[in-house]
């Protein structure tokens, strides 16, 4: 059973502080332009079954840890996809479209991003390609499927999956709508990134209080600079930016630390699947290079524990679903809070209010149940 005298225990495995931080919002628009922030705005408020999504209090989870809020934005909740990434892909796919009937759509994913862009497809009746790699799990499959895509299965991992949709879709002259940006490839990428600004431009609507750190999760850092993205264009005072990740693929930490683009080798995946990513996306490393804080990297061990908390009303009065991927900001929160040191360095305290990103519910509901489970014990 789950209380909170077992979180004391709680830890991070790195934090890593960014001596090159320097939030400009004119550099941050550099690399998502302003007009199209405002642009993915206008375009999704008007799409059908649009509506904010929650912001829920952890409450219970704040006066034990003695901040004044803590703050979750609750993705699972985002249409009828369980997670932020129906912003994104469907956002570009709407874009790339414009109009045209007879493109078809292609796309490498994980899980979330493939539902988002195969979603987009069936809203404007266009054909849609999905490649996913062997480590996806079948009820992510499904879940793409169900909107009518062809999901095609690679060997290997997430790369190798991306490599063979590169290679088809050129050959068969079909739009990739990819969430990772190159030096060729920007932006479809920035389409993605301006449609997650949304949530901050929601959040902006929601809450009164400054936010004074926001807690945001990467893999190859879409959600986190698409966080900055709103934030330079819908927060009036700059939060401390903390950008949380597994510690088996810190690919962020470590191209901060360098102060350059790394690629990491992955020994054994993550169990938050989502965020098990080896190499940084472009732009998202132009952008967090400079306006991360701080870097911290939790391990999986305490993922399952967070499910339960969330969902057995520990960490709030009401019960929350979050996937694996929802869970790292709070990971990483409760173990710098139990570091006095790290806890100092990052100003947490009973003024503090802090935003974490639920960004998923249960996509992969089979998952999620054996997680709950495991939590439970």
């Amino acid at each position: 059973m789950i209380n909170f005298s077992n979180i004391r225990a709680w830890k991070f495995k790195e934090l890593f502080k960014n001596s090159h931080h320097s939030f400009k919002r004119s550099y941050v628009f550099k690399h998502v332009p302003s007009p199209l922030i405002t642009h993915a705005y206008k375009s999704i408020s008007k799409w059908k079954n649009y509506k904010l999504t929650p912001l829920l209090s952890l409450d219970k989870l704040s006066k034990n840890l003695r901040l004044n809020n803590i703050f979750y934005k609750d993705e699972s909740k985002r249409f009828h996809l369980k997670s932020f990434k129906a912003l994104g892909g469907a956002y570009a796919v709407d874009r790339i479209a414009e109009g045209k009937k007879n493109i078809v759509i292609s796309s490498a994913t994980a899980g979330n991003h493939g539902r988002s862009v195969a979603w987009g497809a069936k809203r404007l009746n266009l054909k849609c390609k999905i490649f996913v790699s062997q480590y996806v799990s079948q009820t992510r499959v499904r879940e793409i499927e169900k909107f009518g895509a062809e999901v095609i299965r690679v060997k290997g991992n997430y790369e190798n999956s991306l490599e063979e949709c590169k290679r088809l879709s050129k050959k068969n002259n079909w739009q990739i709508v990819q969430d990772v940006s190159t030096k060729n490839y920007k932006y479809i990428p920035q389409l993605t990134m301006a449609g997650y600004s949304i949530m901050i431009k929601e959040i902006s609507k929601q809450t009164n209080h400054y936010i004074t750190h926001i807690f945001v999760q990467a893999g190859v850092g879409g959600l986190a600079a698409g966080v900055v993205a709103g934030v330079a264009k819908y927060f009036k005072r700059i939060p401390k930016i903390i950008v949380v990740e597994p510690e088996r693929a810190d690919c962020v930490l470590q191209s901060v630390k360098a102060n350059k683009l790394k690629k990491i080798r992955i020994k054994k995946e993550s169990i938050m699947g989502g965020m098990s990513c080896n190499e940084m996306s472009l732009v998202p490393w132009q952008i967090l290079k400079k306006t991360s804080n701080y870097c911290v990297s939790v391990a999986d061990s305490n993922v399952a524990k967070t499910i339960a908390m969330l969902k057995d009303r520990k960490l709030s009065k009401g019960s929350i679903i979050g996937g694996e991927c929802a869970t790292p900001g709070i990971i990483a929160l409760i173990g710098l809070t139990n570091n006095l040191k790290a806890k100092k360095s990052l100003n947490l305290s009973e003024n503090s209010n802090i935003l974490v990103i639920g960004c998923e519910g249960n996509a992969d509901v089979k998952l999620y149940k054996q997680l709950l489970s495991k939590g439970r014990k």
